[in-house]
C-alpha cells in the first residue's frame, strides 16, 4: 500500500548489512563463509571475519531474509510478510485475552503503528520476528492454562525458539516472566499431555542452535555476537559489566565506533546521572515508537483497572520487560520486540475502561490512527525533511546518509568486476559506512575495501588484478574517482 511513496529500502545501516549478509550466505546455502585472504580489507562493524564471515547476529532474522531472496529475488518481500504474521498473531494472541472485536483492533493498530512506516517493516533490522515469538508465548498462556492443548503448548515452544535466535537476552526474560504468571497453577496443568510436544520442539531448536554454532564458530555453546564483542568490542553489552580488555583496531573507523562512540555510552550509562539519561533516553524511545501521543491515554486508563488480575499481569510484564532494558548498554526498539503483545494488550484494557466513560473517544482512536497514515503519505509527497514529519506521523527513517547504491549503480553502467578502496577522511561519520560485501566476495560484481596504505593495497591489487579499480573518498561527501587519479 505504501510502496508509491516509501518504496522498497536500500539498506544503510550497519545491522542491515550485517543481516543481509546473513541471507545471502544462506541463500547459498552456507552456514558461514569461509575467512577471505584479504579479510583485513574487509573488517566492519557488525561482522565476522575469523574464524568464519559471517553476520554476527542470530540467524533467524538472516534465514527469513534469505527466503524471500530466494523465493523472489529480494530479501525485502520475507520483510513484508513476517510483519504480516506478526500482526495477525497478536491478533490471535489477544484473542486468547480478550473478545474477538478487541483483539482484531489490537491486531489492526500494531499493522497501522508497525507494519508500515516504522523501521520494522521499511527495513531489515528486524523486530517483527521477535514480536511473533513474544506473542505465541503470551498467547499460549491463557488457553494452556484453560484446555491443556498440545498445540497451545507447541506454539509456545515455538515462541522460545523464535526468541532463543533472535532476541536471545531479552526473550529469555520475557520468556521466564511469562512462566512464572503461569506458576502458581501448574498443578492444573496435564503435564503428559503438554510436555512432550514442547520438550521436542525445544530439543530440536536447541540442537539446530548448537550445531549453528559449532559450524560457525567452532563450538556448540559459543553464541552468535559473543566472538565479535570479544573480537573488537570496548564497551559491555551490560552496564553492570566490568570494562572490557583494551583491543588493538586496524582501521581507525572502527575504532572510533567502538572505542569511541561506543565506549563513551558505555562509561556514562555506569554513572548515576549517565544511567538515568540513558534510562530517561530508553523510555522516550520505547513510548515514541510503541504507543505515541494517540495511544497514550488509553495506556494512562489502564492505571484505573488495577483490580483485575489481567491488568496486574500485563504491569507485571512490562515492568520486567523495563527492568531487562535498564541492565543493556544500548538500546532500539526491537530490543523489547518480544513484549509488543503486551504494549497493544495493555492499551486494549485501557481502552475497554476508557470505553464505559469516553466510548467516542475509543471509537475515535482507530480512525485517528488511519488519518496519520494518510497523513504519513501525503507529506512524503512533499519536500519537507524526515525530521518534521515525524511528530505529525510517528513515523521517521532510521537512515544514514549514504550513496552507496547510487554508487553502484554509476560503477556497473561499465560492466566487468571492479574494486572500490575506500578511505575516510575528516568529516565522515562512523555511522555511514560503505565497506560491506556480499556473501561469495571473490564472485561479487563490486568488492568494498578498506585502504589500508600503499604496500598493503598493493596486495589487495595484485589479489584483484583483474577487477578495475575505484579510490572512494568519504568525508562530508562521497567523492569517486579511478585509482590512481585521486
Amino acid at each position: 500500500m505504501v510502496l508509491p511513496v516509501e518504496p522498497v529500502p536500500i539498506p544503510t545501516v550497519h545491522d542491515e548489512f550485517s543481516y543481509l549478509l546473513g541471507s545471502d550466505t544462506f541463500a547459498h546455502g552456507r552456514l558461514a563463509n569461509p575467512t577471505h585472504p584479504m579479510w583485513q580489507h574487509f573488517e566492519t562493524m557488525h561482522e565476522d571475519q575469523i574464524p568464519k564471515y559471517a553476520s554476527i547476529y542470530p540467524p533467524l532474522q538472516g534465514l527469513v531474509l534469505a527466503a524471500g531472496q530466494v523465493a523472489t529475488g529480494t530479501p525485502f518481500t520475507a520483510v513484508w510478510l513476517s510483519a504480516g504474521v506478526m500482526c495477525a498473531v497478536i491478533c490471535w494472541a489477544l484473542r486468547g485475552w480478550f473478545s474477538p472485536g478487541w483483539a482484531l483492533l489490537a491486531g489492526a493498530i500494531a499493522a497501522m503503528r508497525l507494519a508500515t512506516f516504522s523501521y520494522w517493516g521499511d527495513s531489515y533490522w528486524g523486530g517483527a520476528l521477535a514480536a511473533t515469538g513474544g506473542a505465541l508465548i503470551f498467547g499460549a498462556l491463557p488457553r494452556v492454562l484453560r484446555s491443556n492443548r498440545r498445540r497451545d503448548a507447541l506454539l509456545a515452544a515455538l515462541g522460545v525458539a523464535i526468541l532463543a535466535n533472535t532476541r536471545p537476552y531479552e526473550g529469555l526474560v520475557f520468556s521466564v516472566a511469562v512462566a512464572l504468571i503461569a506458576l502458581p497453577r501448574i498443578g492444573k496443568l496435564r503435564l503428559r499431555t503438554v510436555l512432550p510436544p514442547a520438550c521436542a520442539v525445544l530439543l530440536c531448536a536447541g540442537a539446530l542452535m548448537a550445531y549453528y554454532n559449532w559450524r560457525v564458530y567452532g563450538s556448540p555453546t559459543t553464541m552468535p555476537y559473543t566472538v565479535h564483542r570479544h573480537t573488537y568490542g570496548a564497551a559491555q553489552v551490560f552496564i553492570l559489566q566490568p570494562p572490557p580488555p583494551p583491543v588493538i583496531y586496524r582501521h581507525p573507523e572502527m575504532q572510533e565506533f567502538y572505542a569511541v562512540w561506543e565506549r563513551s555510552i558505555y562509561d556514562s550509562a555506569r554513572t548515576w546521572s549517565g544511567f538515568l539519561s540513558n534510562s530517561v533516553g530508553k523510555l522516550y524511545a520505547w513510548w515514541s515508537f510503541f504507543i505515541g501521543p494517540v495511544l497514550t491515554l488509553p495506556l494512562l486508563a489502564l492505571f484505573a483497572t488495577l483490580k483485575s488480575r489481567r491488568s496486574r499481569t500485563l504491569l507485571f510484564l512490562i515492568a520486567v520487560a523495563a527492568v531487562a532494558s535498564a541492565q543493556v548498554t544500548f538500546f532500539q526498539p526491537h530490543y523489547i520486540a518480544a513484549a509488543t503483545v503486551v504494549f497493544y494488550a495493555a492499551i486494549v484494557q485501557g481502552m475497554r475502561a476508557l470505553n464505559r466513560w469516553m466510548p467516542k473517544a475509543v471509537r475515535a482512536i482507530p480512525l485517528i490512527c488511519a488519518l496519520m497514515i494518510g497523513l504519513r503519505v501525503a507529506l512524503a509527497l512533499t519536500s519537507l525533511p524526515e525530521d518534521l514529519r515525524f511528530p505529525e506521523t510517528w513515523a521517521r527513517s532510521s537512515g544514514m546518509p549514504i550513496i552507496r547504491e547510487e554508487l553502484m549503480s554509476r560503477i556497473l553502467e561499465d560492466g566487468g568486476q571492479h574494486l572500490v578502496i575506500v578511505h575516510y577522511s575528516a568529516g565522515h561519520t562512523i555511522h555511514a559506512e560503505y565497506v560491506y560485501n556480499a556473501a561469495d566476495i571473490d564472485a561479487s560484481p563490486i568488492v568494498w575495501a578498506r585502504d589500508m596504505g600503499a604496500e598493503k593495497n598493493a596486495e589487495l591489487l595484485r589479489y584483484f588484478s583483474s577487477r578495475k579499480v575505484w579510490w572512494l573518498d568519504v568525508g562530508e561527501e562521497a567523492r569517486l574517482t579511478q585509482y590512481g587519479a585521486k
